[in-house]
């Protein structure tokens, strides 16, 4: 009965992380949920032990805040993004690239940046391919020890993240943080999507 009780009593102050954690994202263009959520915590005057939602919490509330202070902009951008994504995978198909994060989920907004997967032999293959068809990169951290590197190119207004990973991962489900599939999606479904999205706009 106390542990049910616990749960009751706690129940609001996880919506409200959420919803805050959420506001942080779509405004201060935080993309990692956890960070999100710590500050959002936080602002509010809760402990770090305080009990917090999960990520799947945390993307609902982001859809809503979208829709209800986002809306027109938002679609604009995720659409200006995923036409990005679509020339970019066109452009380094020779290595196997998948859309993933908030681009092909639908929440990308003003500071979003696009996630490209690669499965390849080896991120020098990559680079020396840029570096011929005169796309300028940069190295950037990667968020997760498969990854070989990141490459990240600036082009039409938007950032992108070359995620290089060995070739046999290609088959492997990565995971999110609170244990989902990571979705991605190949060339010609990111552009069913953008074909689905264009009409949808007009």
């Amino acid at each position: 009965m106390s542990s049910r009780h616990d749960r009751q009593r706690k129940a609001p102050q996880r919506g409200l992380i959420a919803s805050v954690a959420a506001r942080l994202m779509a405004e201060d263009g935080i993309s990692a949920p956890a960070l999100a959520k710590r500050k959002a915590a936080r602002s509010l005057g809760f402990p770090d032990s305080s009990p917090m939602p999960d990520d799947r919490e945390v993307e609902a509330e982001l859809r809503a805040y979208q829709r209800l202070f986002q809306d027109q902009e938002q679609r604009a951008r995720n659409l200006h993004l995923l036409r990005v994504a679509a020339r970019l995978m066109a452009t380094v198909q020779r290595f196997n690239p998948y859309l993933s994060g908030p681009v092909l989920d639908g929440t990308a907004g003003r500071y979003a940046e696009i996630d490209i997967q690669l499965f390849t032999d080896g991120a020098k293959d990559v680079e020396i391919f840029l570096l011929n068809e005169r796309i300028a990169y940069r190295h950037s951290q990667p968020r997760t020890d498969r990854a070989e590197a990141v490459l990240t190119i600036s082009s039409d207004d938007a950032i992108a993240n070359l995620v290089v990973y060995p070739r046999d991962d290609e088959r492997v489900s990565f995971r999110t943080r609170d244990g989902r599939v990571r979705e991605h999606a190949r060339l010609e479904v990111v552009i069913r999507l953008l074909g689905a999205n264009s009409r949808a706009e007009r």
